[in-house]
């Protein structure tokens, strides 16, 4: 049961995970490769009342290994983390076929705070650059989450527990640019 206070059920790192043999490269850099590449991810907040929340949401990786966010405190989910920090992301990739269960995918935990650095807003921006439009208005914000742990499935029965350090970048790992997300269709149409 999650305590009354925010991070009262968060480990500082994920429990060792006796699972299956991890993939070629090891696990961070996989599952690193994974969330750089998702133009979106479904953020997950505690509402009120402890009821779950889940929103579609576009993110990009920090140096670090942080998760950037530009929310809109308009936004449920904006104003559900300012109450309650806790929080996961699933980062989901192309699946395998017709079976979308098949699709590699990293949910990572942690918690949010809300952040002025003009630095990592370039940062978001550059992965999102159709989002100038609206990057300026007085009701967005950035937002930083460092993951904490969690979990990467690459197909049936190949899930790896994630530490914290296996989402960070190390030493020697350069930080490729992030890769703009797809424009949205002029129509609206996906």
């Amino acid at each position: 049961m999650a305590g009354s206070e925010p991070g009262d059920a968060m480990p500082e790192e994920a429990p060792p995970f006796a699972g299956p043999m991890p993939p070629e490269g090891g696990t961070g850099p996989t599952a690193r490769a994974l969330m750089r590449a998702a133009g979106a991810a479904t953020l997950a907040t505690v509402a009120e009342g402890g009821q779950p929340f889940a929103s579609l949401v576009t993110p990009a990786i920090a140096p670090d290994g942080a998760v950037l966010l530009w929310l809109s405190t308009l936004s449920e989910h904006t104003r559900q983390l300012a109450r309650e920090p806790r929080c996961a992301l699933m980062f989901l990739g192309e699946p395998d076929g017709p079976n979308p269960q098949t699709a590699p995918r990293v949910t990572v935990t942690g918690l949010a705070e809300r952040i002025e650095d003009p630095g990592l807003k370039a940062v978001w921006l550059a992965r999102h650059p159709y989002a100038e439009l609206y990057a300026d208005f007085a009701d967005f914000g950035l937002w930083r989450i460092m993951p904490m742990g969690g979990q990467m499935v690459l197909g049936f029965a190949r899930a790896h527990r994630l530490r914290a350090a296996d989402l960070r970048p190390g030493p020697d790992e350069a930080t490729p640019p992030p890769a703009p997300a797809p424009s949205p269709d002029p129509e609206g149409v996906p």
